[in-house]
């Protein structure tokens, strides 16, 4: 039994059919949000389990994990994107990741995932970014880097003064059926073009160049190379990216969207935005080598199944 914290957000959901699929049953924790989408509504109370729990609470924690026999736990809970202060930000995020580490040691579990970011290689100009690059202590992209590269200091503490197996998943732009922040540009262009509006959509992030660079990870590929890493045997490291894995641009993901709409209007200023990273996605050959993972949708693919999820009616 695989326990997801944030298993009712986006990534979470789609982990947890990932984890179905493979003959795992999990247990998802929830805090405010009680949606199930009709792809796990019949598994719901026979191999899939919702569980309320405060993750500020250890108790709580450990309690859920106790009463489903719980031996892992994935960890991608996360705060909504808030005007919180950084003090704030660091202490509920750090809090909840360690109840989530002393739950897996005291429970002594098979593993424990922590959901990391592709951002933490911030303030690296040129990629691709791998696990093997030294990560400055610096990033100029706000909270989530700092917060990021604490929990993987954390997690390795762990990991070497207890023995708890610990590995971090290197997220990097994950989009696709489900999303609903609107912050990442591949969504706010399929959901534009959805609603017929020449987009993308206003989002919090100014709208880049048309050469511009995008990171890019489908959230089916990201759900099952993380449940592959999960349930592996045996890992030879700790952090692993989890992306696309190639370069892509701002008008890549406008032409696929061009040809899955039938023609919808895309408008990007041409160009390049100047200053802008080059190669600036994850190399994922570590992933790839240890264990034949390649993501199953392209860009084209990734955008076709986006957009007939939303033409079924779920635009929400």
């Amino acid at each position: 039994m695989q326990m997801i914290t944030g298993g009712m957000g986006f990534i979470g959901l789609h982990t947890a059919k990932a984890f179905l699929d493979a003959g795992e049953d999990v247990v998802i924790t929830r805090y405010r949000s009680n949606r199930i989408p009709s792809y796990l509504e019949p598994e719901l109370d026979k191999r899939l389990f919702v569980e309320p729990v405060d993750l500020a609470n250890p108790l709580e924690v450990i309690e859920a994990a106790r009463k489903y026999k719980v031996d892992g736990i994935v960890h991608l809970a996360a705060p909504p994107f808030t005007g919180w202060s950084p003090a704030e930000d660091f202490r509920v995020n750090m809090n909840a990741l360690i109840n989530v580490l002393e739950t897996g040691r005291i429970l002594e579990m098979k593993r424990v995932a922590i959901g990391s970011s592709g951002t933490i290689y911030s303030g690296i100009q040129e990629g691709p970014f791998s696990e093997t690059m030294n990560l400055p202590i610096h990033s100029p992209m706000g909270s989530t880097p700092a917060t990021k590269k604490s929990y993987e200091i954390m997690g390795y503490l762990y990991a070497d003064q207890t023995g708890l197996d610990v590995v971090f998943l290197r997220f990097n732009g994950v989009w696709g059926a489900g999303y609903q922040s609107m912050v990442n540009l591949p969504s706010r262009m399929v959901h534009a073009a959805h609603q017929g509006v020449p987009g993308p959509l206003t989002g919090r992030r100014p709208d880049p160049k048309e050469g511009d660079e995008v990171p890019s990870a489908y959230v089916k590929d990201c759900a099952r190379a993380t449940q592959i890493l999960q349930m592996a045997p045996k890992l030879e490291h700790r952090s692993y990216n989890i992306a696309g894995g190639v370069r892509q641009t701002a008008g890549d993901f406008a032409d696929a969207l061009r040809a899955a709409s039938d023609g919808a209007e895309i408008t990007l200023e041409p160009g390049v935005t100047e200053g802008a990273r080059t190669n600036a996605y994850l190399d994922i050959s570590r992933i790839r080598d240890e264990f034949g993972f390649k993501p199953a949708f392209s860009v084209e693919e990734g955008v076709a199944d986006y957009f007939d999820w939303l033409r079924a009616g779920n635009d929400k």
